[in-house]
C-alpha cells in the first residue's frame, strides 16, 4: 500500500490549508495518510550564523526530511500569508535544503492552497510551482479553493463544481503514485 504524506504549509491550530489537505488526502484510494502538524517540527529561524553555530540542522529538519523521503506522494496545502508560505513552512524549507538540496525526491505531488479569499491562494501557488522543482519537486497536480468559508463546511467541499476540480486533480496524483 502507497503511503502519502499529507500537510500544511501553515502552524495555524485552526489551519484551513489542513483541513482542505486532509479531505483531499481522504479522496485517495488503496493508500495510506499520515497527516502531520508543523506544529510538531519546530525549528530555530534559519540563518547563516546560527547555521555556522550549529553541528547540523535542527532534528525537526531532519525528521521531516525522512519523512518526505519515506512517501510515495505528497499532499500539500499551502498557507499564503502576504502573498508567500507562512513563516514555519518557509523556515523548514530552508533547513531542509541544508540537509538536502532536493529534498523532494521526486515525490509525485498535489500542490493546494485555500485561503477566505476569492483567489484562493493562487500568489502562493504561484511561487511554489516555480521554486519547487528546483528541489527536485514533481507537481502532477494543483488545486486552489477559493473563499474557504463558503464552500468547505463539515470536512469537505460543498461547492459541486469545486469539488469535482478537486477530484480530478486527487486523480492526477493517485495515477502518479
Amino acid at each position: 500500500m502507497k503511503n502519502i504524506l499529507a500537510f500544511a504549509g501553515s502552524n495555524s491550530s485552526t489551519s484551513i490549508n489542513k483541513q482542505l489537505a486532509k479531505y483531499a488526502s481522504s479522496l485517495l484510494n488503496d493508500v495510506e495518510v499520515n497527516l502531520i502538524d508543523l506544529n510538531d517540527f519546530e525549528a530555530p529561524m534559519f540563518g547563516v550564523d546560527l547555521e555556522s553555530d550549529l553541528d547540523e540542522a535542527p532534528e525537526s529538519a531532519h525528521r521531516l526530511l525522512n519523512l518526505i523521503k519515506e512517501s510515495d506522494g505528497i499532499v500539500l496545502s499551502l498557507a499564503e500569508h502576504n502573498g508567500v508560505y507562512a513563516t514555519v513552512f518557509k523556515n523548514l524549507f530552508d533547513w531542509m535544503t541544508r540537509i538536502e538540496g532536493n529534498f523532494l525526491f521526486k515525490k509525485p505531488m498535489l500542490l493546494m492552497a485555500t485561503s477566505p479569499g476569492a483567489r484562493g491562494g493562487q500568489t502562493v501557488l504561484t511561487i511554489a510551482e516555480a521554486r519547487f522543482p528546483w528541489h527536485d519537486g514533481n507537481i502532477v497536480a494543483t488545486y486552489s479553493l477559493p473563499s474557504f468559508d463558503a464552500n468547505f463546511e463539515n470536512g469537505k467541499i460543498t461547492n459541486k463544481e469545486l469539488n469535482n476540480e478537486l477530484l480530478e486533480q486527487v486523480e492526477k496524483l493517485q495515477k502518479a503514485l
